[in-house]
C-alpha cells in the first residue's frame, strides 16, 4: 500500500467542521465519486478508493446527486442492442 502525505492549513478543516480523519475520508469518498462520475474508474474501484462497501458507495452517489448508472453513448447502443 502507497502512503500519500498532504499538507493543509487548519483553517479547512474548520471549514467543513470535520476533524483531520473525518476530513480524510470525506476528500476520499468525493474524489472517488467525482472520478466515477466522470467515468474514469469503475464503482468497485470507487469503493475501494474511498474505503466503503459498494452499498455505502450508493447511497454516497445519492448524497452526492450522482446517477450510478454511467453509461457512454457506446455503451448505451451495445446495450440497447442487446436488449433486442
Amino acid at each position: 500500500m502507497t502512503t500519500l502525505s498532504l499538507d493543509l492549513p487548519d483553517s479547512v478543516f474548520s471549514a467543513l467542521r470535520k476533524a483531520p480523519d473525518e476530513f480524510l475520508q470525506e476528500m476520499r469518498l468525493a474524489a472517488a465519486v467525482k472520478w466515477y462520475e466522470m467515468g474514469e474508474i469503475s464503482q468497485s474501484k470507487a469503493a475501494e478508493i474511498a474505503g466503503i462497501s459498494r452499498s455505502e458507495l450508493l447511497e454516497a452517489f445519492a448524497r452526492y446527486r450522482v446517477d450510478f448508472m454511467q453509461y457512454t453513448s457506446d455503451s448505451l447502443a451495445e446495450e440497447l442492442k442487446s436488449a433486442d
